[in-house]
């Protein structure tokens, strides 16, 4: 706590703050006092007492002893202010150096202690009369105590302090008795954990059951839908195979028809190529016929056309003519020899006997 002095030759002037309470005494006589004056001053004459008037926090930690003996500590916190501000000044040594602004002592120690000393009694009272798993649970109690106990005690109005309020944090036991007592806890906890692991582990176990349930009827009916459809595509196959057969006999009796129809009509053709081809042979045999008939005719005609000349030629002409004939059909004769023997030999020949 320290005022807001600032220096001017020899006068000072100090600023305070709304939540600071000041006096300014001369000679014994008080000048000015209040919160949130500014004034200047002579250091030399001037007595000053600077008393906060805010709320303040006071953290309390003290040890208790409970009904079975059991060592524990209590957290609490008391909030506080200084309801009577000229009465805190005049009770406790509030002055600060009217140089400097400094506070010459600690009061608000001394009101630390005092709070911390009236907090604790009835704590303690309280705390006694129970065993530990109670005190453990009797914070609303304590806090109850402590704070009608703060409210109550006149040594506070008697330095203008008053108690807003007081807080109990927490009720602890010492750490091997609090893991003491945190073991039967756990174990219903762990206990609880277990449970609920062996129900999440059975609980998996039936899940992949299910899902081993479901796999297997998944692949029994991909099996009878395989099943069906091998069978179905074996029907297909039968079914395109009868379909391939039924075309092919189409077909082939189309063809065969086909070749029927050309077959008879190659045949009716072959028929009237024949009977043509017949015709003409016939009228061309015919022709030849009368042609050579004709021939012969003429020939026979010539014939006797030249063997009537023949006839009514003498008989030397013939015997040259015929020699003349024999000798167009005679060999190529190269060399010949000419006797007597054979000229009367052909001359026999030629003569026609008497």
């Amino acid at each position: 706590m320290m005022a807001d002095v600032t220096r001017r030759l020899h006068l000072r002037h100090l600023r305070g703050t709304p939540t600071s309470w000041v006096r300014w005494q001369v000679g014994g006589r008080v000048r000015r006092e209040g919160t949130g004056l500014s004034f200047w001053y002579r250091p030399l004459r001037a007595v000053l007492s600077e008393v906060p008037v805010d709320d303040r926090e006071l953290p309390l930690l003290f040890h208790a002893r409970t009904g079975d003996f059991a060592d524990i500590t209590v957290q609490a916190t008391v909030t506080y202010r200084v309801a009577d501000p000229a009465l805190a000044a005049a009770r406790l040594d509030f002055s600060v150096d009217p140089r400097t602004g400094r506070a010459r002592s600690r009061p608000l120690d001394q009101v630390a202690t005092l709070l911390a000393e009236l907090a604790q009694q009835p704590a303690l009272d309280l705390l006694a009369r129970v065993p530990l798993a109670e005190a453990l649970t009797t914070i609303a109690p304590v806090r109850e105590a402590v704070s009608a106990a703060l409210a109550d005690e006149p040594r506070l109005a008697d330095v203008g302090v008053a108690v807003v309020s007081a807080r109990v944090v927490a009720i602890r036991p010492e750490p091997e008795l609090e893991r003491a007592l945190q073991t039967p806890t756990r174990e219903a906890v762990q206990v609880d954990a277990d449970r609920a692991t062996y129900a999440r582990r059975a609980q998996a176990v039936e899940q992949e059951r299910s899902i081993a349930e479901n796999e297997l009827q998944n692949k029994i009916e991909l099996a009878r839908r395989e099943q069906q459809l091998v069978e179905q595509h074996g029907a297909n196959s039968r079914r395109r195979v009868e379909l391939d057969a039924a075309a092919e006999l189409a077909a082939a009796q189309g063809k065969a028809e086909r070749e029927k129809v050309a077959n008879a009509a190659a045949a009716e053709r072959a028929r009237v190529l024949a009977g043509a081809e017949a015709e003409k042979e016939r009228t061309l045999a015919a022709a030849r016929a009368d042609g050579m008939r004709a021939v012969g005719h003429a020939e026979a005609e010539a014939e006797a056309a030249k063997l009537a000349a023949y006839a009514e030629l003498p008989p030397e002409v013939l015997r040259a003519l015929t020699v003349r004939d024999l000798a167009g059909q005679l060999p190529q004769i190269g060399q010949l020899t000419v006797t007597p023997d054979l000229v009367s030999d052909l001359l026999a020949r030629l003569t026609p006997a008497r």
